[in-house]
């Protein structure tokens, strides 16, 4: 087939006039293609080769319509974690499900506070953000408010007036606390996620706790101590770590200094499973017996709490229905009153067992 222009300049009403239909019919050729029958759609595509139109102009396709066809996804840590990290894969890859379903793009914008992540937020060609985890006050969420596009929050139980996905994290650490409590556990230790957006200090002190940056961490405490107080147990009792990063290393170390201590805990509630790992190294390091010497409860449910041994007691999210679910609120561009609390559920495996009745 030959034509009369540079394939440059080639235009979607070229190709319609060589194919014999209405340019609005190339156009959903290649941008809604659930409207075409699959024969008309792949004659439309071939003609476009053989003339040397490949795709349409993105930037043209945004002027015209004033949208990208991306959102983007704001997180408070590094892109290396994103992809290393079982809890921010899973979110991530139900995200990801509703973008390939919608044909859309997804940016990635990890914050790490500098100017030019802030730049980022303001740059960034997309038509909506979902935020995830960030911090209270965060400076990336100032920005994200300033680009007045659609937002959906993330575990973000402060951040009111926007449509959000969360689960119930005092209620689920509560449950996990719980158990270890009917199982007669009464000296108990907690590992925790970050309290605040600066360097863990290691033991915890009420006023790092009391006056937290991130909330989702604030809340699991408090379901813990739910469930300490109900007990009838001192509170001031109850040794807290402060772990780096979600990091296994870090909670191997807090659990070292843990179970250094006299009288030793009986049962450890770490925030995250990657903490629970953690844990279960240093007692296994120790020579102590999970759990006839000591039970660990992780939270999240990632795939390796079911498959290391003992396998351990956590707290089940569903962490990809998360991200679908945001995905899906972000791309209908929901009312901001909506939200979705999403159920969780203590799965009881052999991490866990009765307290142990010598010190």
């Amino acid at each position: 087939m030959t034509h009369d222009h540079p394939p440059e300049s080639i235009t979607l009403k070229d190709i319609a006039k060589a194919t014999g239909v209405s340019r609005t019919t190339v156009s959903n050729a290649f941008n809604r293609p659930d409207q075409l029958s699959p024969e008309l759609r792949h004659k439309i595509l071939s003609i476009a080769q053989q003339m040397g139109y490949l795709a349409p102009n993105p930037m043209g396709r945004m002027l015209r319509t004033g949208r990208t066809g991306a959102i983007g996804l704001v997180f408070h840590d590094s892109l290396s974690y994103a992809f290393a990290d079982p809890t921010a894969i899973a979110f991530l890859q139900g995200v990801a499900k509703i973008c390939e379903t919608a044909q859309a793009s997804l940016l990635i914008v990890p914050v790490l506070e500098d100017r030019s992540v802030q730049q980022t937020v303001q740059q960034a060609a997309v038509d909506g953000f979902i935020v995830y985890c960030l911090p209270n006050q965060s400076d990336a969420f100032t920005q994200v408010l300033k680009r007045q596009l659609p937002v959906v929050v993330v575990d973000q139980p402060t951040v009111k007036g926007f449509p959000s996905v969360a689960i119930d994290d005092r209620h689920a650490a509560y449950t996990a606390a719980t158990h270890l409590l009917k199982l007669n556990h009464q000296r108990l230790a907690i590992i925790s996620l970050e309290f605040q957006d600066t360097v863990p200090s290691g033991r915890v002190d009420r006023q790092r706790i009391q006056t937290a940056s991130f909330p989702i961490t604030q809340q699991r405490w408090q379901g813990y101590m739910d469930a300490i107080c109900e007990a009838g147990l001192d509170p001031e009792a109850v040794l807290i770590e402060e772990c780096a990063g979600n990091s296994e290393e870090s909670a191997f170390q807090a659990t070292l200094r843990i179970l250094s201590h006299t009288p030793r805990p009986t049962g450890i509630l770490a925030m995250s499973d990657r903490l629970a790992l953690g844990a279960l190294r240093a007692a296994r390091q120790l020579g102590l017996s999970i759990p006839a010497d000591l039970s660990i409860v992780g939270f999240d449910d990632i795939p390796l709490a079911a498959q290391v041994q003992p396998r351990l007691t956590t707290v089940h999210q569903p962490l990809i229905e998360k991200g679908t679910i945001a995905a899906e609120l972000l791309l209908k561009n929901v009312p901001a009153h909506s939200s979705r609390v999403l159920p969780t559920e203590l799965m009881i495996r052999e991490s866990s067992g009765v307290a142990p009745t010598r010190d």
